[in-house]
């Protein structure tokens, strides 16, 4: 339905050709010398071939099963998918996201965007308004020597179009926007209508910007699934709505082909979704969401409120799978309530959850099942780990641990295995860029 974008392979598996040394300080010794592909190629076992803790790993199935998931989910739907590039930085992964149709890859910053463009990705949304100069005079160059590149950002104040106007003055093609819908308690964004439509005027009349829609960001509003919130979000997203049609009133979007209108984080694209494809009275609309958790999920803070989580407001559809996993080793064990493991803030996501105990290692056994166990605070390198009575755990064990929150994973590790079924050969590695 929605023509996917591009990325340049040739930049991606170039990625591969780097070597593996010291700087990624969890892979085994033993890989040092060799390129990340020959190092993938090797099949390496986590425990066998001496990785070194903690580390986080990726599992294949989780993520395929969940890009899969996706993207059928949004093509019948009939909705777009750029997903936010900024959980993952990997362009690795951006590629089979885009392998599996999508539109375009989100991102946040002009730093993002440079990294995107340096692997060629052909389609960059950039959810926040760009004001940087340099930035946006980096964004022309781009896009004046790319006529394939397609490019669109958010606007929220006269200011801002002014600025960017100034900013992009000789420019060959004009930078398209967006006027982004704030919220009172959200974030960005303008807070009513008649700024909305000021902005979009000021937008329309600039010979550097082009206006083709609205967009925002939900999730801000709210952390929960009660019909109250879930109703808070639909609300919002038909103000995304009703933005596009006063635009289009007042002729504001006479020269911009197709409208955008975008929304949908990855804790209610169901909602977002719905009001997105509803009848937009003839009108050429590209409905997009922008989900990007999805790759991996979580143990945690989605496990929750994704629509596919534990508890799934769509039916009919598989719930996607935590694919995200971290290892650390039992260091102390100072009380019989209590051990240490050799993981902490600096290796872990803590933001939206601590990380919960799965499975236990011991010695050269296969792992089991570890319950009543819990994480109850963490510090720069050590997290502290209750024990229940007759706990298992001793000094040496492994512990597996579920992760909460992708997006403060993955600037941890610049390269991550991925894991088979087995959950400890390694199959590939995602090299990551933040």
């Amino acid at each position: 339905m929605f023509e996917a974008g591009t990325i340049d392979s040739a930049a991606v598996a170039a990625v591969r050709e780097e070597r593996v040394d010291w700087r990624f300080r969890s892979v085994a010794p033993s890989l040092s010398g060799l390129t990340i592909g020959e190092a993938a190629a090797r099949g390496a076992k986590l425990f066998e071939d001496g990785f070194l803790g903690p580390f986080v790993v990726l599992d294949e199935e989780a993520v395929e099963h969940n890009l899969r998931t996706m993207a059928d989910w949004c093509a019948t739907r009939g909705v777009a998918l750029a997903p936010h590039g900024k959980t993952t930085m990997a362009p690795q992964l951006f590629e089979r996201q885009l392998d599996h149709g999508s539109w375009g890859i989100t991102c946040a910053n002009a730093g993002h965007l440079r990294i995107y463009r340096a692997f060629g990705v052909s389609r960059i949304l950039l959810a926040n308004q760009l004001l940087d100069p340099s930035g946006l005079r980096w964004l022309a160059a781009e896009l004046d020597a790319d006529d394939d590149f397609e490019f669109v950002c958010w606007v929220d104040s006269v200011r801002g179009v002014e600025l960017m106007t100034e900013a992009l003055r000789g420019a060959r093609r004009k930078v398209d926007v967006l006027v982004e819908l704030g919220a009172e308690g959200g974030r960005t964004g303008v807070r009513d209508t008649g700024t909305a439509l000021a902005v979009a005027e000021a937008a329309h009349a600039s010979p550097a910007l082009r206006l083709r829609g609205s967009g925002g960001y939900e999730g801000a509003l709210s952390h929960h699934t009660d019909e109250k919130s879930l109703q808070l979000i639909s609300s919002y997203v038909d103000g995304l709505r009703e933005l596009v049609f006063a635009f289009h009133e007042k002729g504001l979007l006479d020269d911009a082909g197709q409208i955008i209108v975008t929304g949908g984080g990855s804790a209610y694209f169901d909602r977002v979704a719905d009001e997105l494809t509803k009848d937009w009275g003839g009108l050429a609309v590209l409905p997009i969401l922008r989900s990007g958790a999805y790759v991996t999920h979580d143990d945690g803070f989605y496990r929750v409120i994704s629509p596919l989580g534990e508890h799934p407001r769509i039916g009919g559809v598989a719930s996607f799978r935590p694919a995200l996993r971290a290892w650390a080793q039992v260091t102390s064990k100072p009380t019989d309530e209590l051990a240490l493991l050799t993981i902490g803030k600096r290796d872990a996501s803590f933001d939206e959850g601590m990380p919960e105990p799965r499975l236990i290692r011991k010695g050269d056994g296969a792992p089991s099942a570890l319950e009543g166990h819990s994480i109850q605070k963490m510090n720069d390198q050590h997290a502290f780990l209750t024990l229940p009575a007759s706990s298992p755990v001793e000094v040496g064990d492994w512990i597996a641990l579920g992760l909460s929150h992708p997006c403060t994973v993955f600037d941890k590790w610049p390269l991550i295995p991925v894991v088979g079924p087995d959950g400890e050969t390694v199959l590939d590695f995602v090299r990551t860029h933040f």
